[in-house]
């Protein structure tokens, strides 16, 4: 054999090599959200739901024929600057696709960084999938190709929220108190255009805003709303804001009921205790005392290797979110981001708890919502449905409505441009 051929067969073995090795790279996605500071218990759980899930996809086989999904956290620490400063992290490492979801302010100043990274480097681009930030903006007037969004936003919640509110003949005077920032300013004005269009009887008896993650005593917010003569509070609160708003209103004896977004949140069912059973409702897609729950083995087997301080299966649009990424990979037959946009576009998916889709003109995830309350335990003397409990607090989540996709579903005014 000359020695041609024999380089021809080293190119060719090497070359070979070469490509079962970036066959054989995992996809990496860069999870950017708190895991220092007040809210980093909230990232923490979030990290934790979804290393679970990527475990569950890799050992089905993972995406593409054998290749493995990673998830690496990296600090945001809720401020803009900071997701900012990981992002450059993230790119100059060659990570191609980002999760964050704790923050609208931080979301709105990632989509506008991917956008601008995206524009100066093609071939090089990145997703974003947003599996918490509400502001209704990013999927109207904000809207961008490359971002995704799996929860649904503030005002789809409030629709169904209020939708169930409207029923609800004993809510006469609600008071509103939300985080000084773009999703508490959105909370706040949903919750007034929508209770002024189904109940105009409703009065609105005080409305503020507070510092995003800075109050440490909230007892004057709480004696404001004692003085208002409140039977009903309506907050977007999430984090510790939510933790020590109720616990004040519970140390101040404040007999209102509270409709929010996130009281279900890591450490609030604690912070609460049993005397928010039956006067806290929240909204969300997911609780584990559903009925007909066919994410049931999937939640007992999260908290079964649950790491320390995040007991509770919470996230099931993050569920929803890592299997439409492994769909979405595998019929693109690609892990790069504009593949795996424009297979995501319009993909509709039998998710746990009823069809979803991802809606095409704005990028937003269309599905079933549930309105709860948290009881006493069944074996406490609450519900019979009332049979898992949050992080051991005594309390556990019973469906008062579900609402289905449609009721959540609003026209939107994204005008996408697409590359």
């Amino acid at each position: 054999m000359n020695h041609a051929v024999v380089r021809r067969i080293a190119w060719g073995a090497a070359a070979a090599l070469l490509s079962f090795g970036a066959q054989a790279q995992n996809i990496r996605v860069a999870y950017i959200d708190p895991l220092s500071g007040a809210f980093a218990q909230t990232g923490e759980q979030g990290l934790a739901e979804f290393r679970f899930a990527v475990d569950q996809i890799n050992k089905r086989g993972g995406v593409l024929g054998g290749r493995k999904l990673e998830v690496l956290g990296f600090d945001s620490k809720v401020s803009p600057q900071e997701a900012l400063n990981q992002l450059k992290r993230i790119t100059d490492q060659g990570i191609r696709i980002i999760t964050q979801g704790n923050g609208s302010n931080v979301a709105g100043a990632l989509i506008e960084a991917v956008n601008r990274h995206n524009e100066r480097n093609p071939g090089k681009e990145i997703l974003f999938l947003n599996y918490a930030a509400v502001d209704p903006a990013f999927t109207n007037d904000k809207c961008s190709f490359w971002h995704f969004r799996f929860d649904a936003n503030a005002d789809m919640k409030m629709e169904s929220l209020t939708t169930y509110m409207a029923g609800q003949k004993n809510i006469k005077k609600v008071y509103l108190i939300n985080q000084d920032y773009s999703f508490g300013h959105a909370v706040k004005k949903a919750a007034r255009d929508y209770l002024a269009r189904k109940r105009p009887d409703v009065q609105i008896v005080g409305d503020d805003l507070h510092p995003l993650g800075k109050v440490t005593d909230f007892a004057p917010y709480v004696a404001k709303i004692k003085a208002a003569g409140a039977d009903t509070v309506i907050t977007g609160n999430w984090g510790q804001d939510m933790s020590l708003l109720v616990k004040a209103g519970k140390d101040a004896g404040l007999n209102v009921d509270w409709y929010t977004y996130y009281a279900g949140g890591l450490g609030t069912p604690t912070a609460m205790g049993e005397a928010a059973a039956g006067k806290v409702k929240i909204i969300a897609e997911y609780h584990s005392n559903v009925a007909n729950n066919k994410a049931a083995k999937w939640d007992a087997d999260y908290r079964k290797q649950a790491p320390k301080g995040n007991p509770d299966f919470y996230f099931l649009r993050g569920k929803i979110m890592w299997e439409m990424l492994a769909k979405a990979i595998n019929q693109a037959k690609s892990a790069e981001p504009k593949a795996i946009a424009l297979a995501l576009e319009g993909m509709r998916h039998a998710a746990d708890l009823g069809e979803v889709e991802m809606r095409k003109s704005d990028h937003q995830l269309i599905q079933p919502l549930y309105v709860f309350t948290l009881h006493k335990t069944a074996a406490r003397g609450g519900p019979k449905e009332a049979r898992i409990d949050m992080e051991g607090s005594g309390l556990a989540p019973v469906t008062d409505a579900r609402l289905e996709a449609f009721t959540s579903a609003q026209p939107t005014s994204c005008q996408m441009k697409r590359p």
